[in-house]
């Protein structure tokens, strides 16, 4: 499961591992929240040549012109509540500190004050914990960050919210113009916080994945 040969499977590794798990299982206070913070990057529209073709009765597939032109892309910002499954999101041209400090101001206006702890859990790209990032969490104190292992997003539970955007959305990308698909994204963020459910990480489940990582550390 873990791969990446650079991170030793220590102590230290695996305590990271119980840490975020902990938050995920455990019984979160009144004024707790935990969050699981990416990027999905590159989104690209890729208007077709010629219009794409629905579905039809019979088991007659889509039809897609493999010609298309290129218009630009945008880099999704996303954080998935493990609790409720509610997703905040947001569009940018770029992907740099200036952005995440933006997604996490929005976060900020968002999320009620009766919330005194958002755990944010997220990986180790330099953009989360920059320069500029650390010194806007210090006037925000109620922002708690927490990374995951190296070559861990299984961990990050957005990248499942991102692989159902991306089979719903992006299985066939044909988008007329970078504007409309940033539309879409954001409507479908809007249709699946009306029915939002959150990834349901039992301690039965978790339980085998510790054993695991005991084994990969004895070994």
């Amino acid at each position: 499961m873990w791969l990446y040969p650079k991170e030793k499977k220590d102590a230290a590794f695996y305590q990271k591992v119980a840490d975020i798990i902990d938050l995920y299982i455990r019984e979160l206070a009144p004024d707790e929240m935990v969050l699981c913070f990416d990027e999905k990057t590159s989104l690209q529209p890729r208007p077709r040549s010629h219009q794409t073709k629905p579905a039809l009765a019979g088991n007659r597939p889509n039809l897609c012109e493999h010609e298309y032109k290129r218009a630009g892309a945008l880099n999704l910002l996303a954080a998935f509540d493990t609790r409720s499954g509610k997703v905040f999101g947001k569009c940018y041209q770029h992907k740099t500190q200036n952005e995440v400090i933006d997604l996490l101001a929005y976060l900020d206006s968002e999320v009620p004050s009766t919330i005194i702890t958002i755990h944010i859990v997220c990986d180790n790209l330099s953009t989360h914990h920059g320069k500029k990032v650390r010194a806007w969490l210090v006037g925000h104190p109620r922002f708690k960050f927490h990374f995951t292992p190296k070559h861990c997003s299984w961990m990050n539970q957005v990248e499942q919210w991102f692989s159902i955007l991306q089979r719903k959305r992006f299985r066939i990308a044909d988008f007329e113009s970078i504007e409309y698909m940033r539309d879409k994204i954001i409507q479908f963020i809007s249709e699946w916080n009306n029915q939002a459910h959150p990834f349901n990480w039992s301690k039965k489940s978790v339980a085998k994945i510790m054993a695991q990582a005991s084994t990969d550390i004895a070994a």
